[in-house]
């Protein structure tokens, strides 16, 4: 059976290109517009793993990773940050949320493909 991600991104064009990337690899991928609807989505399905931009409306990406955090299910879950912010600072904020990991935008997709790989197989 396929492993299955959740990537939650405000950015149509980018949550098509990670979903092209990864359906390519043989993940099913499931997207959302914010973190928001990716948390509702997260409460309905347990995910293999959990990729979000940081900077978005109504949710940003450190406040999903700690609602997730907060969920039974999602406590080892691995959530991989994948934003424009590269900054130490944002980085230690993201490890103390709990994102296991960090990657950033633009990406190339052979690099996010492994990346998911060796964090999920």
């Amino acid at each position: 059976m396929s492993k299955t991600i959740l990537a939650v991104d405000d950015s149509g064009s980018l949550r098509q290109m990670v979903a092209f990337s990864l359906k390519a690899a043989g993940y099913q991928v499931v997207e959302a517009v914010d973190g928001q609807d990716g948390l509702e989505k997260a409460r309905n399905q347990v995910f293999d793993l959990v990729l979000t931009d940081q900077n978005m409306p109504r949710m940003d990406g450190l406040t999903l990773i700690k609602s997730l955090r907060a969920l039974a299910t999602y406590q080892r879950v691995p959530i991989l940050m994948l934003t424009t912010e590269s900054s130490d600072d944002m980085k230690s904020k993201g490890r103390a949320a709990g994102a296991n990991g960090w990657l950033v935008k633009p990406f190339d997709p052979q690099k996010l493909t492994e990346v998911v790989k060796k964090v999920i197989g």
